[in-house]
């Protein structure tokens, strides 16, 4: 069964534009797990405009479900925060100094001894470690030699698609790459741009998905529809 992990960072966003604790992320968080997410996901960045580095120890004092830290390894302060918060997962993603927002997966082939090197910092932990990938079999081999958990797989390439009628063609790579990561002893998440209407068909062809970790999508809907209702509509949507 597929968990929902609901990515708190446009709360952060709101709270920032204004400074204060309104929106308090801490209540959020709590709210987010009492109407029914199983995870709670950060993406801290070196410029803290959404998630500050205080917050991964405020949540990580109080989160019940499953903590998961995302970020560059490459940056040592990020680092040093999920080694001093021990969260259930990190996921490692190559992020560009001051990028938008993520927009590629890792090249397991040229990064892979660094790969091996910084996951197994993790792993002695005891921190479960997944990276980021695109829906290509050669990079998901080379993944499977660095020692991680579970790769997580970029879906912005499948929500466009899908968006654009062409749901086939946009699930075909993701189908090839999720049977061969699982076929090579890996966990699966998935995420970015996933949201209540592409959902169902991703959990539909690709069942054995172990997490999904959604934010920009659902707090959006949470506008409209309220935040336990919309975390309810996304459960359902996987469970369809």
């Amino acid at each position: 069964m597929t968990r929902l992990s609901v990515n708190i960072n446009k709360i952060a966003t709101l709270r920032n534009s204004r400074g204060g604790s309104n929106p308090n992320l801490v209540q959020v968080a709590k709210d987010c797990e009492r109407f029914g997410a199983e995870g709670i996901t950060v993406h801290p960045r070196p410029d803290e405009r959404h998630i500050r580095y205080q917050d991964v120890y405020d949540l990580s004092a109080i989160v019940t479900t499953e903590f998961n830290i995302e970020g560059n390894p490459k940056e040592s302060k990020f680092v040093d925060l999920v080694l001093a918060n021990k969260p259930h997962q990190v996921t490692l993603v190559p992020d560009t100094l001051g990028q938008l927002t993520s927009d590629h997966g890792w090249d397991t082939i040229s990064e892979q001894d660094y790969l091996k090197d910084i996951i197994a910092v993790f792993k002695k932990v005891g921190i479960r470690v997944s990276i980021f990938v695109d829906p290509n079999e050669k990079m998901i081999e080379a993944a499977a030699t660095t020692g991680t958990d579970r790769i997580e797989l970029y879906t912005e390439s499948y929500a466009k698609q899908f968006e654009a009628g062409h749901k086939e063609k946009a699930i075909a790579p993701y189908i090839a790459a999720a049977s061969f990561a699982k076929k090579l002893g890996l966990g699966i998440n998935a995420g970015h741009d996933l949201d209540r209407f592409n959902l169902p068909f991703l959990i539909q062809e690709i069942p054995f998905i172990d997490e999904v970790s959604i934010g920009h999508a659902l707090i959006s809907d949470a506008l409209y529809l309220g935040l336990e209702n919309t975390i309810q509509l996304y459960k359902l949507a996987l469970h369809k």
